[in-house]
């Protein structure tokens, strides 16, 4: 199929759909033809390649004694270019190591830094969850996330609690936060005066996931659960 980095092989995920033109990428790319079995031995040959390519590059970075990870590298279809990907807490002059690699290879090269954000998407993995990366799965651009999404969930502010492997938090919370958003409109804030089928008392916890107040009885002083149905703010 034709991308913005020329051909390249890729899997259908769906079937054929109308989708709103809002919702499209444009313009449209072709698919070319259906792949066959020497375009998937020529995938093969790039990944094996890379491996090369990679150990090779990882080699002329510590000759030029340059401070970057390398991450990844990927070669495109048709072997005209290659990309290598790496991560550096500062800007990284690697117009030598270009050179280098150019002259190695004998083609296109081109260097990209990126985000930890982005390492965790190219190299995949698993997280806490235990599934694998949301970002290296279904995820196709990086919102946005803040430690308000954690605190409206009710979760642990602890860092190693709420951050993924990037050291960054969870992309989930981001996705999540709307849920929560809405399910607070509907509840009793903590310190509301409430009435319950025990009689009143006041909003001491909320779990908004479950909807159920946890609420401190007047008379008797003890604190009970109650469905959020069976709670009434006067």
């Amino acid at each position: 199929m034709e991308t913005a980095r020329g051909q390249e092989i890729g899997t259908v995920v769906t079937v054929e759909k109308d989708m709103p033109e809002e919702k499209l990428v444009l313009p449209l790319k072709k698919v070319v033809r259906k792949a066959t079995d020497d375009d998937y031995c020529r995938v093969v040959e790039n990944k094996q390649k890379e491996k090369t390519a990679f150990a090779r590059c990882q080699k002329k970075i510590k000759e030029h004694g340059l401070d970057m990870k390398l991450v990844d590298v990927e070669y495109n279809f048709d072997r005209n270019k290659i990309i290598f990907y790496f991560t550096s807490e500062e800007r990284v002059d690697f117009r030598e190591l270009v050179k280098d690699l150019a002259s190695i290879f004998k083609t296109r090269i081109e260097l990209r830094q990126i985000g930890v954000r982005d390492e965790a998407k190219l190299k995949g993995g698993i997280g806490p969850c235990g599934r694998a990366f949301c970002c290296s799965t279904f995820l196709e651009e990086f919102e946005p996330v803040s430690i308000r999404m954690a605190k409206g969930q009710n979760l642990s502010l602890n860092p190693t609690k709420i951050s993924g492997v990037c050291s960054r938090l969870m992309c989930c919370l981001r996705y999540e936060a709307s849920a929560y958003e809405n399910a607070r409109e509907d509840m009793p804030n903590p310190g509301d005066a409430v009435l319950t089928p025990d009689g009143e008392g006041r909003v001491k916890e909320i779990n908004r996931k479950k909807k159920v107040v946890s609420v401190k009885l007047q008379d008797s002083g003890y604190i009970k659960d109650f469905p959020l149905e069976e709670v009434d703010v006067p």
